[in-house]
């Protein structure tokens, strides 16, 4: 006998051919039991969760190139017509005792696709949500009120909500305008497009003029790179003349748009005070491999796919090479600064996963301030010669970094952001250009006015 005999996931099998006899039906092909199709008591057992692959008609302007932009517009149109549309309620578990269960399903989301697997709990475009040369392929997920055993009257009672879901989406889908749709395809391709062009134009980044990095996070959403577009004040980025700007023609809207070009093997600094928006750049640049919809605020940021980030966080270390920063190891540890064993500190922790970054060859490496330690990047009066900070190889060995380049985000690192081929500076939450030569001589200065005041004390 099956372990599901008698239960609800018995019926699904039943159910399934009563379901969606019109314009939308039960993708037969894409069922996967319990995986994307199923009926299960919820754990609190006040509820009926519910799995179905569905298959409608691609609208018009939705397929072809970029249709998971496409896709997206549909989703996010579903999930906002659930309030008013009744029918539409079981995605977002109306009726049930915990709603809340059914946020993921309903919670907006502006991530189109994504190599990384932030968001896969929301619902939005992917493997399962997208457009093909068959239409329109969606899961549907949500809950039902529980109706108990799964005895003819009951089972009555759920196909007829599950049935009227499916017309209901059909009658949202069809509502859809081609114009957002054929827009959404426009900017899925200039977005793809644009990121296999940033090699062959000596590129790793493109931060497109009117960007707005700025983030608002929600209990869902709580990761930069799935969070939404800030709310209220926001303001654009706009690349400073100093910075030599990059023209670019985008494939899918045939635009022409502006912005800052990141560099392959240059050392980029964004500089500036705390709370001006270093690190949440730095974010936006990262999530620059993923493609985003119209309004996230960072759809015309792109940038290559491998980017590495290097942090500084206590960690076992099995055979880390941290040759390049040190020259012998601590005590506390086995091996030597090719082949380090046992519990590394901070410092070491981000000179091996630095190590890593370039033996791998990435194309862009991202470090901030925040997130390091210090004595890996900076040189100190009474630091040993045996660590060698990523300043000085900036300075002295630029050729050990090999092609990546190396964008960081400093406030108080004087003497690394003087060894960046560019500045960026953060102020008032906008972008201006700082000359590293006059940064320099301003560092100088600074530091004969240390030596004069210390002088002063003896």
């Amino acid at each position: 006998m099956s372990t599901t005999e008698g239960s609800w996931q018995a019926e699904v099998h039943r159910i399934i051919p009563d379901l969606g006899d019109g314009r939308a039906r039960i993708d037969r092909q894409r069922v996967r039991n319990l995986v994307n199709t199923y009926l299960v008591r919820s754990l609190d057992t006040t509820a009926l969760r519910f799995s179905l692959p569905v298959l409608l008609p691609a609208p018009a302007g939705a397929s072809g190139p970029g249709a998971d932009g496409a896709a997206g517009v549909i989703i996010e149109a579903i999930k906002a017509a659930v309030p008013a549309e009744r029918d539409l309620g079981p995605i977002a578990g109306t009726g049930t005792e915990h709603p809340r269960h059914c946020l993921p399903n309903v919670e907006p989301v502006t991530l189109v696709a994504s190599r990384s697997a932030i968001g896969t709990d929301l619902w939005r475009p992917d493997g399962d949500n997208r457009i093909d040369g068959g239409g329109l392929r969606l899961v549907i997920r949500g809950a039902l009120p529980y109706p108990g055993p799964p005895v003819p009257g009951a089972v009555r009672e759920v196909t007829g909500p599950l049935a009227a879901l499916l017309d209901a989406l059909d009658r949202i889908v069809r509502r859809v305008p081609a114009g957002p749709l054929a827009a959404a395809r426009d900017l899925s391709v200039d977005q793809k497009e644009l990121r296999r062009a940033l090699c062959g134009m000596g590129l790793v980044a493109f931060i497109a003029d009117g960007t707005r990095p700025a983030r608002r996070f929600t209990r869902l959403r709580c990761h930069h790179r799935i969070a939404g577009p800030k709310e209220g004040v926001h303001v654009p980025f706009c690349c400073p003349v100093e910075l030599d700007p990059v023209e670019v023609e985008l494939a899918g809207s045939g635009r022409i748009v502006t912005g800052l070009g990141l560099r392959r093997r240059e050392a980029f600094a964004i500089a500036g005070s705390n709370a001006e928006g270093k690190s949440t750049l730095l974010h936006a640049v990262v999530a620059g491999a993923d493609d985003h919809a119209a309004g996230d605020g960072r759809e015309l940021l792109v940038s290559v796919n491998g980017i590495a980030r290097a942090e500084a966080n206590e960690q076992g270390l099995v055979g880390a090479d941290v040759s390049l920063f040190f020259r012998s190891l601590p005590p506390g540890l086995s091996g030597n600064p090719r082949s380090a064993y046992g519990w590394g500190s901070g410092s070491l922790v981000m000179a091996h996963k630095i190590q890593a970054a370039l033996r791998a060859a990435a194309p862009l490496l991202i470090l901030d301030e925040d997130r390091s330690a210090t004595n890996l990047l900076v040189p100190g009066c009474l630091q040993s010669g045996e660590v060698t900070p990523l300043s000085t190889l900036l300075a002295t060995r630029r050729e050990a970094l090999g092609e990546t380049a190396i964008l960081f985000a400093a406030s108080s690192l004087d003497i690394l952001i003087a060894q960046a081929d560019r500045i960026l500076v953060l102020a008032g939450h906008e972008a201006q250009a700082l000359d590293p030569g006059e940064f320099r001589r301003r560092l100088d200065r600074h530091l004969k006015e240390v030596r004069e005041h210390l002088a002063a004390k003896e």
